[in-house]
């Protein structure tokens, strides 16, 4: 690969915290990419994991000269990717996650587009797989089509390729300078920090890549722990909103752009709410949440359609009645669509 700069294209933050069963397949997939080692550098940080990740992956460290260790306590994936970012020396910075796979030979294209022009993001696009397809399946045949790529600005990226329900980070390089000169970090000590940061970084860039190749193998199936929610999960969910909200007072939106990040904190505040209705059944407990995201945000206001606005004013004024109006709704909501489709069935038969 040539390079265009004194240093290393790429840093590789891996944070490692109980994920003893997957770790080692994640690292194993850095380092079938065809990279010559001199150009890039995996950082792992040991977020003080519980478990025998640390020791299943010592081979691999001993085996590679270009791997670099940051132990801490347990502090969150945030901490633990700020860290990361704080003593990396590439020119781009990718981040995935420790229980997800890199598809062999992914890299490559990416990195080579990224270094010749100079993006702040390029984002690409990833499949999802169990653990038995995994298992069962020759990675090296997953990448089959031809590396094309669409350069983008920050503002289109955002409105045409932003899914605020995939707000994963470990899908894009970043522009190490980038991250810097806009003081882009992770919120620490917060569920979900994906979502403020995926939404900072696509305001704030300029020039950016989007492809359909494929870089990362998400494993699906095992989230069950990962997603199950208690009220601190929910008060950091809320964070997430509110700081994404925050984002609507940034300078020189245009009104597009203001309406489109105003609906993805719609969405995100639609998915808490039910959180909220399923997953935490003590009244005292939905309360103090709602009154947190109003303190966060206390300006947070909707107001695209009547549904949005009478939300606003329920939320706002009546929360506990309002969390169990949606409870209700959605169970009424689903019953009708059970018996609806129960109906056509017996009319088809």
């Amino acid at each position: 690969m040539k390079k265009e700069q004194i240093g290393m294209d790429l840093s590789i933050i891996v944070p490692v915290y109980n994920v003893e069963k997957y770790i080692r397949a994640c690292i194993e997939s850095i380092y079938r990419q065809g990279l010559d080692e001199n150009c890039f550098e995996l950082i792992i940080v040991n977020d003080g994991t519980k478990d025998q990740s640390m020791n299943i992956i010592g081979d691999i460290l001993n085996h590679h000269n270009n791997i670099t260790i940051i132990n801490q306590d347990n502090q969150g994936l945030s901490v633990a990717r700020n860290n990361g970012i704080s003593v990396a020396k590439g020119e781009y910075i990718l981040m995935p996650d420790s229980d997800d796979l890199l598809i062999e030979n992914s890299l490559h294209p990416l990195v080579e587009s990224a270094i010749k022009s100079q993006a702040d993001l390029i984002v690409a696009d990833f499949i999802s797989m169990t653990d038995e397809e995994i298992e069962n399946i020759n990675a090296s045949l997953i990448q089959k089509k031809v590396f094309n790529y669409i350069e983008k600005t920050g503002e289109e990226l955002f409105l045409q390729d932003l899914n605020p329900y995939q707000c994963y980070v470990w899908r894009t390089l970043f522009r190490r300078e980038f991250l810097i000169n806009n003081n882009l970090t992770f919120e620490p000590d917060i569920y979900i920090q994906d979502l403020p940061f995926t939404h900072e970084c696509y305001l704030k860039a300029n020039k950016c890549i989007r492809t359909s190749w494929l870089l990362n193998i998400y494993r699906k199936g095992h989230e069950s722990a990962t997603y199950s929610f208690n009220k601190r999960k929910v008060k950091d969910f809320c964070t997430a909103i509110a700081k994404t909200w925050k984002l609507t007072q940034t300078e020189g939106l245009s009104a597009t752009v203001q309406e489109k990040l105003r609906e993805d904190v719609w969405i995100s505040f639609s998915v808490m709410t039910w959180i909220i209705a399923y997953k935490i059944p003590n009244a005292t407990d939905r309360k103090e949440i709602a009154k947190w995201l109003l303190q966060q945000a206390p300006d947070l206001k909707f107001y695209h359609n009547i549904t949005q606005r009478i939300t606003t004013l329920l939320f706002k004024n009546m929360p506990l009645l309002f969390i169990q109006l949606r409870y209700f709704y959605d169970r009424v909501t689903k019953n009708i669509s059970f018996l609806i489709s129960q109906l056509f069935r017996r009319r088809i038969v």
